[in-house]
């Protein structure tokens, strides 16, 4: 049997709105996954410092204040450091502009979420994305 989806969430900078990520943090455990939820202004340090203490299969950043190809990058390095990158998965949600998703994809950001995404569209895109990285590792 397998261990439920552990996700991590945070909010990385000085981006202080939260209730959009709770709203997330609270579907996702309705849907059975263990959630982490490292609270406001996270430094990427933390985040990823949290998300490979924690063992998570996801990290899912909420980024509302527009710095994104900021915070991303950074987060992504982080993860190369701590040999994460491609064990974890990296998805981004909220205000993220449609030119900058496929930059975001590019950089090995695995998703992007739109703040108008559904309840079930976000749960179903976070098991797919850990089904598949399962199923892949398995394989290895």
């Amino acid at each position: 049997m397998q261990r439920p989806i552990r996700v991590l969430l945070a909010k990385v900078g000085l981006d202080g709105h939260d209730r959009g990520v709770k709203i997330v943090a609270r579907a996702l455990r309705d849907a059975g996954m263990e959630v982490i939820y490292t609270g406001l202004h996270r430094r990427p340090e933390e985040v990823i410092a949290a998300a490979a203490e924690e063992d998570v299969d996801l990290i899912g950043v909420s980024i509302l204040s527009g710095a994104h190809l900021t915070i991303f990058p950074k987060l992504i390095d982080l993860m190369k450091k701590e040999r994460v990158f491609g064990e974890m998965l990296l998805v981004a949600g909220g205000v993220i502009p449609e030119d900058d998703v496929a930059r975001l994809r590019r950089l090995g950001v695995d998703a992007v979420i739109d703040q108008e995404a559904s309840a079930d569209e976000l749960v179903g895109t976070v098991r797919a994305l850990v089904e598949a990285r399962r199923a892949a590792g398995a394989d290895r």
